[in-house]
């Protein structure tokens, strides 16, 4: 009785408070997608961003905050949010596509260094899914794995105890590979080494400072990884190798 009096209690003290929060999240949406029905989409994106400031991230909101933006033609920010929102969920692909129809938009066309195909493939295969669903993944498989080694050591039948065999190999090996998945995407997820360029436009020097050659010139929309920080410079590297200084302010984290 005691504990159910406290149960009571619990669900008094805090179910309201979450009701609430839920009313007011699903009311400030609701007046953002208002927005973007209508045209209005600066107004929209202040929403989305209040939405984002209140109650935390979400790659939901940051897919419909870069959607604002990039029909507001605003190159830079829509590029930024997608980015974000791929962090969270990078196996959506709607994000994806919209993300690609924004880099198109953008001034600087950065050609990749070349990658080895296989590691581009297993690249491929980890972005299907987030840390948290690879997690899940390694979880199932160990679930798995558990009932082929009851095959394997506790079956009668020898075809039994060979299909446990192989399949718990072929799960140990799945296993193994979700998690260095989930570690992967969860090291990107926290460390958050790239940055969008903000600025109209930069011009990358030879050294943290002004005094520095000038290298080359980058336009609002561009991607770029963070490799060290000097005072307010920041060494970048580009997707094509290149790399330089530029004043940290010119750039957006991801």
């Amino acid at each position: 009785m005691k504990n159910r009096l406290i149960y009571c209690i619990i669900i008094a003290l805090f179910l309201p408070n979450w009701f609430v929060r839920t009313l007011a999240q699903d009311d400030i949406l609701k007046n953002a997608e208002e927005a973007y029905a209508n045209g209005e989409y600066a107004k929209a994106a202040g929403f989305y961003r209040k939405a984002l400031k209140t109650y935390g991230e979400s790659a939901e909101v940051y897919y419909n905050l870069g959607n604002a933006y990039y029909k507001a033609n605003e190159v830079g920010p829509a590029i930024l949010y997608y980015e974000r929102a791929l962090l969270i969920d990078p196996g959506d692909a709607d994000v994806r596509v919209n993300l690609e129809l924004a880099r198109d938009k953008a001034v600087d066309k950065i050609t990749p260094v070349g990658k080895f195909f296989l590691a581009e493939w297993m690249a491929d295969i980890r972005n299907l899914g987030a840390a948290d669903s690879w997690a899940k993944v390694g979880i199932g498989a160990f679930l798995l794995l558990t009932g082929c080694l009851f095959l394997y050591f506790f079956s009668r039948k020898r075809g039994l105890r060979r299909m446990g065999f192989y399949a718990g190999m072929a799960l140990a090996a799945l296993i193994i590979i979700a998690n260095v998945f989930a570690a992967g995407q969860r090291k990107k997820l926290v460390e958050r080494n790239e940055a969008i360029v903000f600025a109209p436009t930069v011009t990358v020097k030879s050294s943290p400072n002004n005094s520095g050659t000038d290298l080359f010139v980058l336009h609002e929309g561009t991607k770029v990884m963070i490799r060290n920080t000097v005072g307010d410079w920041k060494e970048i590297e580009l997707e094509d190798g290149n790399v330089g200084w530029l004043p940290g302010k010119d750039i957006e984290l991801i």
